[in-house]
């Protein structure tokens, strides 16, 4: 778990992101504890009465995907909760946000544990290739914030991605976009009305779980998707 010191540098910087770029940054501070032990809930290993058993039963190394970790609050969590062998790729396009990860890769004693099995990437997610696809993929990025057709765009790229039986899990903070259509003009109200369109429909024939996380700030849900099961 990370020290005060910590925690307040990485407040710093995401707040420092958050007034510079908003619509990629999407968050004012870094995932919470709950939010991020729900994020990562498919790399530990199922053993919950009635859940559908995490990808690759087999006990054979992963290979895990983060898109947008940020500061690594989340990371912390995938790399506590990652299996002897399991390799982590963290694809960022934030400078700032990249520079934190690796200092905290080859500084921080969590991180550390991981870092000769650990990647980051510079680049946007859409940039990966897709030869070698992954088992977990956990989605940090804004959806919320873009357009439907970016948000249509992402996820056939993660889809491309995962390997199959695979799980991808990202999250959305609980009713921001009935906030938006509430008080945004009408252009915005009709974009986030087209994500919800994407959204649902990819939930609606995908999903195998969902958290509602109301120790977060704010409050989020998280969800949890196999595609073509």
């Amino acid at each position: 778990m990370p020290g005060m010191h910590q925690r307040w540098a990485d407040y710093r910087i995401f707040w420092q992101q958050f007034r510079r770029a908003y619509h990629t940054t999407g968050a004012v501070l870094p995932s919470g504890q709950a939010l991020a032990a729900a994020l990562a809930h498919f790399v530990r290993d199922a053993g919950e009465r009635g859940e559908l058993p995490a990808p690759n039963p087999s006990r054979q190394p992963r290979r895990i995907l983060e898109v947008g970790p940020g500061t690594g609050a989340v990371t912390g969590r995938i790399i506590s909760d990652m299996r002897a062998g399991d390799r982590l790729v963290l694809v960022e396009r934030n400078e700032e946000f990249v520079a934190r990860i690796r200092e905290r890769l080859a500084g921080d004693a969590q991180f550390s544990t991981a870092a000769d099995r650990s990647e980051i990437v510079h680049a946007s997610v859409e940039d990966l290739p897709e030869d070698r696809p992954f088992d977990v993929i956990i989605s940090g990025l804004p959806l919320n914030n873009f357009t439907p057709e970016t948000v249509a765009k992402i996820l056939a790229k993660l889809q491309r991605l995962l390997a199959p039986g695979g799980t991808l899990s990202f999250f959305e903070y609980i009713a921001i976009r009935r906030f938006k259509v509430a008080v945004s003009r009408r252009a915005d109200r009709e974009r986030v009305r087209g994500i919800a369109r994407v959204l649902g429909d990819v939930l609606e024939k995908n999903a195998v779980r969902r958290d509602c996380v109301w120790a977060n700030v704010p409050p989020a849900w998280v969800h949890h998707v196999r595609f073509g099961e």
